[in-house]
């Protein structure tokens, strides 16, 4: 909407000082015209709103201007409410401080927006690790937090999964992420990224961390999980699926499921799966019973196949002994 757009602009110019109209126009995914547009709109409106030309001209609030504009609406508290994930705060050591803004934040709100926000935290609680998700203990993770909030170098123990497993690290720190449940930091020379789990021995230093000024957490991170999954990905398998084993996959092999499955005049389904190993597609796929059979890789194939027989011999009925 257009008037929750002019107020964007008199919030991003009040928070950044001068921008281009190019820059306002990404920020705010419109083209060029359109903030041309709004900026006119601002002031017909008596906003003082200047712009410069220039190579380092923009627009900008004449200084000492600043909208009242900036109260809530029942969307964006809920948005508030709903995004604080108070576990993770604690485990970064400001668990205390969360409870604080929270009660700010809420004491800030009209009393018909607090008395909404209350019914709605009363019926939605965030739970963010998976159902099996192994407990994980990261002793380390205040000290990391500090040294990432500080910019210091920290020496650490690191306990990786290839030998030699037990290792000395000089770590920069760049950033930390909260991915299912588990805490990874992101740390330079690199970057690489480390399980703040595995930190076995942890010292902060006095010297100084520099984040390059092209680094972008966010980016960084989306890669990092597109490698990662290029990774497990170590060929295909070609399959049929029952109705009920096509219901049953899940991730990249559920989305491969709609991407290459063919229906059988059967009612089944031929598809084209990734699979991390033979092993794994051998342990993930028999959890599938009777509703997946295997139709390439032949290796594959002949595993199952052992040991579904090996099964069927182990269950089959004992027969009576001699005299019985």
């Amino acid at each position: 909407m257009k008037s929750s757009r002019l107020l964007s602009i008199l919030l991003l110019l009040q928070t950044r000082g001068r921008m281009t109209a190019a820059q306002l126009a990404d920020e705010l995914e419109v083209s060029v015209r359109t903030v041309y547009r709004d900026v006119e709109s601002l002031h017909a409106a008596g906003v003082p709103l200047y712009g410069d030309a220039g190579h380092s001209g923009g627009y900008r609030l004449l200084d000492g201007y600043r909208s009242r504009l900036t109260a809530l609406y029942t969307g964006e508290a809920e948005a508030l409410f709903l995004a604080g994930l108070p576990g993770a705060a604690a485990e970064l050591g400001l668990g205390a401080h969360f409870a604080d803004a929270q009660l700010k934040l809420r004491a800030a709100l009209p009393a018909p927006l607090r008395d909404h926000v209350d019914r709605l935290r009363a019926r939605f609680h965030i739970d963010a690790p998976g159902w099996y998700a192994e407990e994980t203990e990261a002793p380390f993770l205040p000290q990391v937090a500090e040294a990432v909030r500080a910019g210091r170098v920290m020496e650490a123990r690191y306990r990786r999964w290839k030998e030699p497993t037990d290792v000395d690290r000089r770590l920069e720190p760049y950033g930390l992420v909260l991915k299912a449940g588990r805490w990874y930091l992101v740390a330079g020379p690199g970057p690489r990224t480390y399980r703040v789990d595995q930190i076995l021995e942890l010292r902060l230093t006095d010297e100084e961390s520099e984040i390059p000024g092209d680094f972008s957490l966010t980016a960084y991170w989306t890669e990092h999980q597109a490698a990662f999954r290029a990774r497990l990905h170590g060929g295909d398998a070609l399959v049929r699926l029952s109705p009920d084993g096509a219901r049953r996959l899940t991730g990249e092999a559920a989305r491969a499921l709609a991407t290459t499955g063919t229906p059988e005049p059967d009612g089944w389904t031929r598809a084209t799966l990734p699979i991390e190993s033979l092993a794994h597609a051998h342990d993930t796929f028999l959890a599938l019973g009777a509703d997946i059979e295997v139709l390439h890789p032949a290796e594959l194939r002949d595993r199952i196949t052992t040991t579904v027989t090996a099964l069927a011999a182990r269950y089959a009925p004992s027969r009576p002994r001699p005299g019985e």
